[in-house]
């Protein structure tokens, strides 16, 4: 059991961004392969839109359409981020981001399992608004170099991010032996990523009150 839940750790510590340098070792992008690179290599921005990825990687097993409910998730936030690169942004994006992963957190704490268009449909909603809150600090900056580099850009980022939930339901499956929803090592997982969701709702409500009487 111990083993068990250090490599739940390790699973989530793994999705925590490191902030690696510019591909482009900080040259001028003009290209569409110069944007493709620095998707690839930028790190996301925010554990809370890491911890997402993984938890829908992982509630995507069990749906028994593991590669595709990500793409779900993938597509839509690229609209959400495309959209919001030119100025047409999601309202409360940070408040549905906070309970993006207290909802598919609780989900995977609880053992039960969602049908493909259930899963589809919830990972595509939240990844609406992911992809604006991506779209308020990085896209924005793509696009003022060029459509071709944000197009390449934002590829780079889907490829990343899809290749981060496959990544996940992968070793949820070598490391921990799980096959069902109701596995401990699944659940604990889920707790971690609902009780940041928990925080990260309490953190913005507590925004929004604090903002009501400023």
């Amino acid at each position: 059991m111990k083993k068990s839940i250090l490599a739940i750790i390790g699973v989530l510590a793994s999705a925590t961004p490191a902030f690696a340098h510019h591909p482009l070792g900080g040259q001028p992008m003009e290209t569409f392969s110069h944007g493709l690179l620095s998707g690839i290599g930028h790190p996301l921005l925010g554990f809370d839109h890491l911890f997402f990825v993984v938890a829908v990687g992982i509630a995507a097993l069990f749906t028994g359409y593991a590669r595709l409910a990500p793409a779900a998730y993938i597509g839509a936030m690229l609209v959400g981020c495309l959209l919001m690169s030119f100025g047409i942004g999601l309202p409360f994006k940070e408040i549905i981001v906070g309970l993006s992963l207290l909802v598919v957190g609780y989900i995977i704490l609880s053992g039960r399992t969602l049908g493909i268009m259930p899963a589809v449909a919830l990972f595509a909603i939240f990844g609406l608004f992911h992809g604006s809150a991506f779209g308020d600090v990085i896209a924005a900056q793509e696009a003022s170099v060029g459509a071709p580099v944000l197009f390449g850009y934002l590829i780079g980022l889907g490829c990343l991010q899809y290749g981060i939930a496959l990544a996940s339901g992968y070793l949820i499956v070598k490391t921990w032996k799980t096959t069902t929803a109701q596995a401990v090592e699944a659940r604990i997982a889920g707790a971690a990523v609902a009780g940041m969701g928990v925080f990260l709702t309490l953190e913005n409500l507590e925004g929004i009150v604090l903002g009501a009487f400023v």
